[in-house]
């Protein structure tokens, strides 16, 4: 396989990255910056990605702005098991730095569209749970009373809903309302998979690596003095605290032995969305030399306590035990790698998965569990939760 890659021309340049992605693309971008590709060059099993980037020619017309060829993917949230990569056959990526790059895989056919926005529509929808509410709040005093035998420091526990539409849901539509309300997220589309994660898992730029963290949750209300009120609450919460705590140091441990130096902010700080804000840490380091691929890195922290709980084997067996439902991609990782292992990988959180014929999307939605954990508050901070996928897949 042969990738050439140039710089964009203006129109190019222009594209609004969903606008590229549009119903059948491949979307991965934050605040402008990311990556949409069309068509399908390959498709390997995660695991393979690195040595098929590494055998596609790279023509660079750029001026090194980028290394090769870039694979968009996924993990599930079951370690033991491979994700999944697609080289898309046409991919329009939008740097930090202000260029904009166009690479094409075997001379491809440049199908990128002229900019315009998705047709406005309306359906019926019909919401349920999946979980039943009993089964739910089963599971999180299960997960509760565990942690306060000692057998865990922290378990995950989330639940399923479905939205079902009398017509198929408009991919591209929920792609620009998640821009419009998640700008600042983490905004995904693979597949069937779309989403937008405030959490990032981790990134690989050079030596240089990143990872922001997030445990514990607090509704917005959208009223400023009342969210302030809030955010100093789940500051001050030891239950959030402790919660987080446990992420922080499994992040920072695991990540440790491949770098020269590693550092995090002393005290969490609050990372606000649309519908909720979390506690997050920001953790820097330098990778030591050679640096890893960012897929080695993925592999290790996923699925973090923040998903999973602490210790993982442990944790992952009593989810399996009580949770009730298949997690599949959801809290596993989405993200981008490219023939040199630099990457951005996000927790794949905020998601939904469309059925094939795009009439059914299932939801998922969970917190973290430990002493002190109320099983209707827990209830509570999913449902808030599930707020940013519903505004963006209902229209009414």
């Amino acid at each position: 396989m042969r990738a050439v890659s140039r710089l964009a021309d203006r129109a190019t340049a222009a594209l609004d990255l969903n606008d590229v992605a549009r119903g059948d693309g491949y979307l991965f971008v934050r605040d402008g910056v990311g990556l949409a590709g069309r068509g399908v060059a390959a498709r390997v099993p995660l695991s393979g990605a690195p040595a098929l980037l590494a055998a596609i020619e790279h023509e660079d017309h750029t001026g090194g702005a980028v290394p090769g060829a870039v694979a968009i993917g996924w993990v599930p949230f079951d370690p033991t098991a491979d994700g999944e990569a697609v080289v898309p056959a046409v991919t329009l990526r939008k740097l930090a730095d202000g260029r904009r790059v166009v690479t094409v895989i075997d001379d491809a056919e440049e199908d990128l569209p002229t900019p315009h926005a998705p047709c406005p529509s309306a359906a019926a929808y019909r919401i349920e749970p999946v979980t039943p509410i009993d089964t739910y709040l089963a599971a999180v005093t299960a997960a509760r009373d565990a942690v306060r035998a000692g057998a865990l420091t922290k378990a995950v526990i989330a639940r399923e809903i479905a939205v079902t539409a009398d017509r198929p849901i408009d991919r591209h539509g929920v792609l620009h309302r998640l821009k419009a309300s998640f700008g600042s997220s983490y905004r995904y589309a693979v597949d069937g998979l779309v989403g937008a994660s405030p959490e990032l898992l981790v990134e690989v730029d050079g030596h240089a690596v990143r990872a922001h963290p997030l445990a514990g949750t607090a509704p917005r209300t959208g009223d400023v003095d009342r969210d302030a009120e809030i955010a100093a609450e789940l500051i001050a919460s030891t239950k959030n605290q402790v919660e987080h705590r446990v992420v922080i140091d499994v992040v920072h441990d695991t990540l440790l032995p491949w770098c020269s130096f590693l550092d995090w902010e002393p005290d969490p700080s609050i990372v606000t969305v649309a519908n909720v804000q979390h506690l997050g840490t920001r953790i820097e380091g330098r990778l030591s030399s050679p640096p890893p691929n960012v897929l080695e890195l993925v592999r290790a922290l996923s699925p973090t306590p923040a998903v999973g709980g602490h210790p993982r084997d442990a944790a992952l067996a009593l989810i399996a035990d009580v949770e009730g439902l298949d997690r599949g991609r959801y809290a596993g990782a989405v993200g981008w790698v490219d023939a040199a292992g630099n990457g951005t990988w996000a927790v794949t959180l905020r998601c939904a998965e469309l059925s094939a014929d795009g009439t059914v999307a299932r939801l998922k939605a969970g917190g973290g569990i430990v002493a002190d954990s109320d099983p209707l508050a827990e209830l509570a901070e999913t449902q808030a939760k599930f707020q940013a996928m519903l505004s963006a897949l209902i229209r009414p």
